[in-house]
């Protein structure tokens, strides 16, 4: 199974994106606390270059404590500061507006300096489709303004937005890189939904994504466990692969619709109904 998506208004969003860099001042780049390296494009140190950025890790309560613990540790080791935070419930998006708008303090420092005005910060939110870039822009303006759902792909144009008489905010559909190199990582993506639905199988994914708990959950000290899957399909996955605890499901509960089997797997992954569960950990 290969995975490669890079849909027609994605390449047009990222051309006008490149042009509109230049007027940018700090870039928020939003990644998915479930997969913190898959969703590190591969061009945002290019498109950053000079500039400020905040680095914000949306969707903390998807993750265990334990494990966002164990990023913050890790980034901090990196040189960076990770923003944690869960843009559909407003938790820590005032610590990313502050960020953003301390960066803005200095760079209107080097304006009177050069006896220049003072302007507005003018910051963009970049990441993935489907990490929280438009919930995170709501919580930031304090009110809906922008469409959000679960979903890839529902921005799909450029917009600026007044935050405040600080804050200027460009809301960008998310970007993607135009050849996903790393399978692994394009597997992550489709299980997270951070990637559109027609560039994967589901059942392929759903397989993948019981295989890849396993593995994290035999080797990662207790940081995942795969508890969520045993107590709501009333199906142990010690003796089974991926795709034979899929068919098993689909056996048991679903008539023998694999399809809805794996649909149904992974909505309950992505909605949180199979626990806290990160699908990356920090390297050692």
């Amino acid at each position: 199974m290969k995975i490669q998506w890079y849909p027609g208004h994605i390449a047009k969003a990222e051309k006008n994106l490149k042009e509109q860099l230049k007027r940018v001042d700090v870039i928020l780049e939003v990644r998915d606390a479930r997969i913190p390296l898959a969703t590190n494009h591969p061009q945002m140190k290019t498109w950053v270059g000079e500039k400020a950025r905040v680095l914000v890790i949306n969707r903390m309560d998807m993750i265990p404590p334990r494990v966002r613990q164990r990023w913050e540790k890790w980034f901090e080791e990196q040189g960076e500061i990770p923003y944690f935070t869960n843009s559909q419930q407003g938790q820590s998006v005032e610590a990313v507006a502050i960020a953003a708008q301390d960066a803005g303090v200095k760079l209107n420092q080097r304006r009177r300096d050069r006896g220049m005005l003072p302007r507005p910060v003018r910051a963009v939110v970049i990441g993935f489709p489907n990490v929280g870039k438009s919930a995170l822009i709501n919580r930031l303006l304090g009110r809906r303004v922008v469409d959000s759902a679960r979903r890839a792909g529902v921005t799909r144009s450029l917009r600026w937005i007044r935050i405040s008489e600080e804050l200027e905010l460009l809301d960008a559909p998310g970007v993607i890189p135009t050849r996903i190199e790393n399978q692994e990582d394009a597997k992550k993506l489709a299980i997270c939904e951070d990637i559109g639905e027609a560039a994967y199988d589901n059942q392929g994914i759903a397989a993948a994504m019981v295989d890849l708990l396993t593995y994290l959950e035999a080797t990662s000290e207790g940081l995942v466990s795969v508890s969520g899957l045993k107590s709501r399909y009333e199906l142990d996955t010690s003796f089974f692969t991926g795709e034979t605890y899929l068919h098993e499901l689909a056996k048991l509960s679903y008539n023998g619709d694999v399809e809805r089997a794996a649909r149904k797997m992974l909505n309950d992954f992505r909605t949180g109904l199979l626990g806290q569960l990160a699908l990356e950990l920090p390297p050692n």
